[in-house]
This record gives structure tokens, C-alpha cells and sequence, in this order.
């Protein structure tokens, strides 16, 4: 059941992480990268909003992905080290 969990918020960082490289290229609205992106964004948008209410505005950069990931990392190692997976 832990070993699925960890691969869950894997899946999950990687998807945070996919959200980030196509925030960096414009998308056409309509298009099939648009629609993936919505499904990311709505996937993604309610963990990265509540760290976002935490951080304070830093010039227009976002630093919620960043520390999500980390949380998310040290639950996974946690899962890990507790299990004996390693």
C-alpha cells in the first residue's frame, strides 16, 4: 500500500513538473496543448494554491511548484525509510 502511495505522488511531482515546462511556451487557446494544460492546471491548482496563500509575493515569481515538490519528496521519503523500501 506504501510502495503505491509513493508512486502516486511520484506521478504527482512529475505532473508539477510538466505543468511548469508548458507554463514557459505560449499556447493557442483551443488547441490540443491548451486542453492539456487545463487538465494539469486542475489537477495541479488546488495544492499549489493553498502553499501559494503561505508564500509571500517574491517579484512575479512562484514558488509554490518548488515547495510542494519538497513536501512532497520528504513524505515520499518518509514512506520509504518507514517501509524499508530502500
Amino acid at each position: 500500500m506504501r510502495e503505491l502511495l509513493c508512486s502516486v505522488l511520484n506521478i504527482y511531482v512529475l505532473v508539477i513538473f510538466v505543468r511548469i515546462i508548458l507554463s514557459w511556451f505560449p499556447l493557442r487557446s483551443g488547441g490540443p496543448m491548451s486542453k492539456i494544460h487545463d487538465v494539469l492546471w486542475k489537477v495541479t491548482e488546488p495544492l499549489l494554491g493553498y502553499a501559494r496563500r503561505f508564500l509571500p509575493p517574491l517579484g512575479g515569481f512562484d514558488l509554490s511548484p518548488i515547495v510542494v515538490i519538497l513536501a512532497l519528496q520528504f513524505v515520499v521519503g518518509r514512506l520509504i525509510l518507514r517501509c524499508g523500501i530502500a
